[in-house]
């Protein structure tokens, strides 16, 4: 799908998430609880979301989301970005792209 780098590149943390899945609001809440403002996509209530969400499936995220980008590059789903805030390496990663200013 050609709109997904756009979408991807609106912002420095992007989320693609959907309402019913508990895992993309614990991962939600993680980054806002951080102060993160990221942009989130909830895929089951936009248009098209389903179109979107077929391109998300192709990047071995499993399940298909939450999937999460940080300064345009794809960090992955919600047990990688778990294993990121354990290993203390979130932080730093979001400080470095201007997403986080502890």
């Amino acid at each position: 799908m050609k709109k997904l780098p756009k979408m991807i590149s609106e912002k420095s943390v992007v989320i693609f998430s959907k309402n019913s899945c508990c895992m993309s609001h614990t991962i939600k809440t993680l980054f806002l609880d951080f102060g993160v403002s990221p942009t989130i996509y909830e895929l089951d209530e936009i248009n098209r979301g389903k179109e979107i969400e077929q391109p998300l499936a192709q990047l071995d995220c499993s399940p298909t989301v939450p999937v999460v980008f940080i300064g345009d590059q794809l960090v992955g789903g919600a047990n990688k970005v778990m294993s990121l805030h354990l290993n203390r390496s979130l932080v730093p990663m979001l400080k470095r792209v201007g997403a986080l200013w502890l």
